[in-house]
């Protein structure tokens, strides 16, 4: 299975990215899918997570200015960030817990991480 993100890129402070991120492999189903994000000298944190049906779960930084949204029969997880501020700006990384073909449980997947950059 492998995670593919892309949307990065540089942005002024107020502005918008639509970051998404696809998976593809041997996939029966996935469970949930998020994002996280990883500031320099920071630790990564937890953006937001979307499960199957379509419910989300937003860090408080991020609610009312970011939306995340999922296409399941593409298997891609979507994230829109509006009011973006610099403190927004990291490397945003996508996960997905996939079911596989051959495989009992889930496992849990990271994308390669697109960078994000809120500069004037």
């Amino acid at each position: 299975v492998q995670l593919q993100a892309c949307g990065g890129g540089l942005v002024q402070p107020g502005g918008s990215l639509r970051l998404s991120c696809a998976a593809s492999g041997s996939i029966v189903s996935i469970n949930n899918m998020g994002w996280y994000r990883q500031a320099p000298e920071k630790q990564r944190e937890l953006v937001v997570v979307i499960n199957y049906s379509g419910r989300a779960s937003y860090a408080d930084s991020v609610k009312g200015r970011f939306t995340i949204s999922r296409d399941n029969a593409k298997n891609t997880v979507f994230l829109q960030m509006n009011s973006l501020k610099p403190e927004d700006a990291a490397i945003y990384y996508c996960t997905a817990e996939v079911f596989e073909v051959g495989k009992p449980e889930f496992g849990n997947y990271w994308g390669q991480g697109t960078l994000v950059t809120v500069s004037s």
